[in-house]
Parts: C-alpha cells; structure tokens; sequence
C-alpha cells in the first residue's frame, strides 16, 4: 500500500483530500492545485538481480505546484529527505535488516538568478548543478538514484521501502541549509546550532508558514523479492 501526506500551511483554507492507490512499487497522488502529477518509484535494479545492486528511485512533480514555486522563486530552499529501508520477510513479522538516508537540496539564487542542486550523503556533498531555470534543476532533483544500502542475501525474501518527506526549509531551519550549501555540515548534523539565530529562525517560519510552505511525506515500496 503506498500514500501521500500533506499537512497544509496556515493560509489553506481547506484540508487536502488524502488519495490512496494500491500498487507494487509506487506511489502517485495528485495534491490540490498541483499542475503536475506526483509519482515516487522505486524501481528492480537491473535483470532483478536483487542480490547484485540497489534499486533506483525515481520521482516526479514533487515541486511542481504553484505554491512551491513560488517559495523556491522566493529564495527558500527545498529539501527533499530520503530513507530507503530494506525489509525480509518472515513468517509472523517483517524485520528491518539495512537503511540509507540522503538529502537533496534545491535553492534559487535570486541575485545569479539561477537554480543550485546538491545531494548530501553522511555528510558529503555532492553538486548536482547549477540551472538557469526550474524546470531543469527539477530534473536534477528527481534523476534516478542508486543508494548503497547492504543488499540481501541469495534467497532471503523481503523488499524496500522508501520513506520521503517534502518541505521547503526554514520549517527546520533556513541557517543551517547556507551551512550545507556552503558545504559547513557539522553544525547542522550535530544539532549545534547558534542561539543567536533563534529570533531570526522563528520569523523564517512563521513566513513560510504564512506563504503556504508545508511539509509533504510519500512512501512506496518494491514487491516482495527472493533473490
């Protein structure tokens, strides 16, 4: 089973209607005034050789509604958390046995006029590229990834699950995303954060939050495999 969640921001007036769809391996929600459907995937490695590679995952229209546009056109960034989780099978209960997380980061820079794209993987950072418009830099963001995650064993039966969660930043913290873009990771890993920039964090949200920033959450999953 696969879902969409979308907590609006303060300037909805009305809740989004929650869309559900049985399938396999993807999920695909069309959120209220989206211009473009949204589709999260995770896809076989190839040949389904499960024991030999990762899956890919693929995604998209996750920023394509007007709202979010308009906040990326503004200079907040979007940050899109991944967790790719795989999951054996066994006769009462499934177990986790490995998990990989990564970021990725899209910002405007409204005086270059033009789109920065950076993945962050245990504390790397990885330029994706830098777009003159928005269009191109979404393409960077939903290209297909292979994350390392530890692979199964031959005949262990189980299945991936991605967990992906949406939202245009300074919801946690606009300060610490320059840190990341600037490639100043430990602060913001570690949970050290200036006290002095409290005052300034708390207006941050409370603007996106007025603009209509809100935080997304997508999950789709493989089928069950045997290597």
């Amino acid at each position: 089973m696969t879902r969409e969640l979308s907590a609006r921001g303060l300037s909805r007036q009305l809740n989004r209607p929650r869309l559900t769809f049985l399938v396999a391996s993807f999920v695909c929600a069309l959120p209220l005034g989206a211009q473009k459907k949204v589709q999260v995937q995770v896809l076989p490695p190839p040949e389904n050789a499960w024991a030999d590679g990762p899956p890919a995952v693929v995604s998209s229209g996750l920023l394509a509604d007007a709202s979010m546009r308009d906040l990326l056109a503004n200079g907040f960034p979007a940050r899109l958390h991944y967790r790719l989780e795989r999951w054996v099978s066994g006769r009462w209960f499934d177990d986790i046995k490995a998990a990989s997380e990564w970021d990725v980061i899209l910002k405007y820079d409204v005086l270059g006029k033009k789109y920065d794209v950076v993945r962050v993987v245990n504390k790397k950072v990885e330029v994706l590229g830098t777009f003159p418009n928005v269009d191109e830099a979404d393409d960077a963001v939903e290209n297909a990834y292979r994350p390392a995650v530890p692979l199964p064993k031959k005949g262990q039966r189980g299945y991936y699950n991605l967990l992906l969660d949406v939202e245009t930043l300074s919801l946690s913290d606009l300060d610490e995303v320059e840190r990341w873009l600037r490639g100043e990771l430990k602060p913001a890993v570690s949970g050290k954060k200036n006290p002095g920039t409290a005052l300034g964090r708390g207006v941050r949200t409370l603007v996106v939050r007025l603009l209509g920033g809100e935080k997304r959450h997508y999950e789709a999953r493989t089928g069950t495999f045997r290597p």
